[in-house]
């Protein structure tokens, strides 16, 4: 029987952040949250929250490879709000994980994660499905051998992986960098090892982050890119590489963390 690489973990809030603007930092702890392992860079986990009224999330009695089609078959009243995040940090002694959290809106308006980070006091439940191993496969952040320098965008929703890349990369790798945020207070540091050229666009104020690479001058050598945030705009972004920058598809790495006018269970809803 192979050995599982995720595992369920009941975590509890410490502390809550505004970090900036757009993003909230949410840390939690567990009893056996030492067990959580991260691979680095932009390494994803499943986040589940309780729906309004309920003390903890119901999560499904299935905790092994048919957990999905088990809380897809529960009641979407009743089951857990589920969302995918990026490890912002994991820490030992004490074990506590930070989630950062894009506030999509505002009161009724804004999304279930928004408001529940915006809420979130210490003590209050939820779970966790994250790595205990480092070879977990939720991490697509690769770089081909071979590859000269990395070409790496985002928006808000992908800043926490950015920050686990940058940290990741060796010292002196070139790097060229395109983040987009909302506000001039959304712009963070983003310690690297990394030769890093990061520039940041504030958004309606400066060219979009699709306009600024298309007018950008690369470095020599073979790329990798990495382009994450709004799937139209990955889209957008991963055309111009493949066709107007004659990047090889094989060294593109495109995620869709959010689609304009879709919340996650309309996108889970389109999947089937």
């Amino acid at each position: 029987m192979a050995t599982p690489t995720y595992r369920f973990f009941d975590v509890r809030v410490v502390r809550t952040e505004q970090v900036g603007p757009a993003l909230v930092r949410v840390t939690v702890t567990g009893d056996r949250l030492g067990g959580m392992v991260t691979g680095g860079r932009d390494q994803r986990f499943k986040l589940f929250l309780p729906q309004p009224g309920q003390e903890a999330p119901v999560l499904p009695h299935t905790l092994d490879e048919g957990w999905y089609a088990e809380w897809r078959a529960q009641d979407p009243a009743v089951r857990a709000v589920m969302r995918t995040y990026t490890v912002r940090e994991l820490r030992r002694d004490p074990d506590e994980l930070d989630i950062d959290f894009v506030q999509h809106g505002s009161g009724h308006g804004a999304g279930p994660a928004s408001h529940w980070s915006r809420t979130a006091r210490p003590g209050d439940r939820a779970a966790l499905l994250a790595p205990v191993t480092e070879d977990n496969g939720g991490v697509d952040y690769q770089p081909p051998a071979g590859t000269d320098w990395t070409l790496i965008t985002g928006d808000e929703s992908a800043l926490p992986a950015v920050a686990g890349i940058l940290a990741w990369l060796p010292p002196g790798m070139p790097a060229k960098v395109w983040l987009e945020v909302p506000h001039p207070d959304d712009i963070a540091p983003l310690p690297t090892a990394a030769d890093a050229d990061v520039t940041w666009l504030i958004r309606g104020q400066d060219p979009t982050v699709v306009d600024a690479v298309r007018d950008a001058m690369l470095l020599p050598g073979t790329p990798y890119a990495w382009i994450a945030g709004e799937a139209g705009t990955v889209r957008t972004l991963r055309r111009h590489l493949v066709n107007d920058r004659t990047i090889d598809r094989g060294r593109i790495t495109f995620t869709g963390y959010w689609r304009k006018g879709k919340t996650e269970e309309e996108l889970l809803a389109e999947l089937g």
